[in-house]
């Protein structure tokens, strides 16, 4: 009992959160439940952040109802590759990414010949809401298959790596860059096997990584370190994070971005409830650094100043950087 104390009282000193302190003093604090929808519908993301211009995936498609399915092909008929997504899914759950076609049949990411009649039962499980959040009825987004900018190449596999950004009150306080593997099937989620890395907020430039909760240095299907890694256009993945406060009204959230060979930084979506593996990858706690916020936040308030987006980022930079970017 004394060694649990002794255990819980060292995570505290370094700042670590928990999942009932995320909930009670963040989500339930700073996330007003009528923008919920916001966020945990991706087709309204994506078109809140359309109407901000704000850049997102391309959207080819909505199917709504199970006579819609008939204009799938309509739907896909320009593009040899696309995804499909639940609009209310989570944690990557029922997720199609078709690389390319094969006579009458469609090719994965992973090289999975599948059929017409598979993608269409895909369809409508995910109507159904068989992936949806509560398991209610769903609706279904065909959407630009992202390619992933080549520095990624070394320390990936498959998939498209991701960048996620947490924010509270649209100041940045911590990032992580996660990366697909064999064991994930080559998606950028940690609890099916993904890697989390940690990502210095004033630099871009990658940390150690996380691998099923074991610190680790070296991706473990191509044997690249996963640390010191520069991360392109570092400072418009932040401005795009700082910026979705603006766009959702949500206080405290999770920016899921991603990088694309052409198109540069886009958003895929946003996360009321972010997870707290993000800490690991980091080797530090959040707490102390929303506290920071929130002690900023304070002092602006006392002067009647609110602050830009880039003003965020400045502060979130010079505060949390392990290393002071160049201003």
């Amino acid at each position: 009992m004394l060694g649990l104390i002794k255990r819980w009282k060292a995570l505290e000193a370094k700042g670590i959160m928990g999942i009932n302190r995320r909930n009670a003093d963040y989500v339930l604090k700073y996330n007003q439940r009528h923008l919920y929808p916001v966020v945990d519908d991706k087709i309204i993301t994506k078109q809140r952040a359309i109407e901000a211009g704000i850049h997102v995936p391309k959207l080819y498609g909505i199917i709504s109802t199970e006579k819609e399915i008939e204009n799938f092909d309509k739907i896909v008929a320009e593009h040899n590759d696309f995804v499909i997504k639940p609009a209310q899914g989570a944690g990557g759950d029922g997720i199609t990414v078709v690389a390319d076609r094969f006579e009458d049949r469609f090719k994965t990411v992973s090289g999975k010949i599948i059929s017409k009649d598979e993608i269409e039962q895909q369809l409508s499980n995910i109507l159904s809401g068989l992936y949806s959040l509560g398991g209610h009825r769903d609706r279904v987004l065909i959407e630009y298959r992202v390619t992933p900018d080549p520095i990624f190449k070394s320390i990936s596999y498959e998939g498209v790596p991701d960048i996620r950004i947490i924010v509270l009150m649209g100041y940045p306080v911590m990032a992580m860059l996660r990366l697909p593997t064999r064991q994930s099937n080559g998606k950028a989620n940690l609890h099916q096997g993904a890697i989390g890395v940690g990502v210095d907020l004033a630099t871009g430039i990658t940390l150690k990584g996380t691998w099923l909760n074991n610190k680790i240095s070296k991706h473990p299907d191509t044997g690249n370190a996963v640390d010191g890694v520069q991360l392109p256009n570092w400072d418009g993945f932040m401005k795009l994070a700082a910026g979705c406060y603006e766009l959702c009204g949500l206080g405290y959230i999770g920016v899921d971005m991603v990088l694309d060979e052409e198109k540069g930084p886009l958003i895929l979506e946003l996360n009321a409830r972010p997870g707290l593996n993000i800490q690991i990858a980091n080797d530090c706690g959040l707490t102390l650094r929303t506290h920071a916020v929130e002690a900023r936040l304070a002092e602006l308030q006392s002067r009647k100043v609110v602050e830009t987006a880039e003003e965020r980022v400045r502060f979130a930079q010079q505060t949390f950087g392990q290393s002071k970017p160049e201003l």
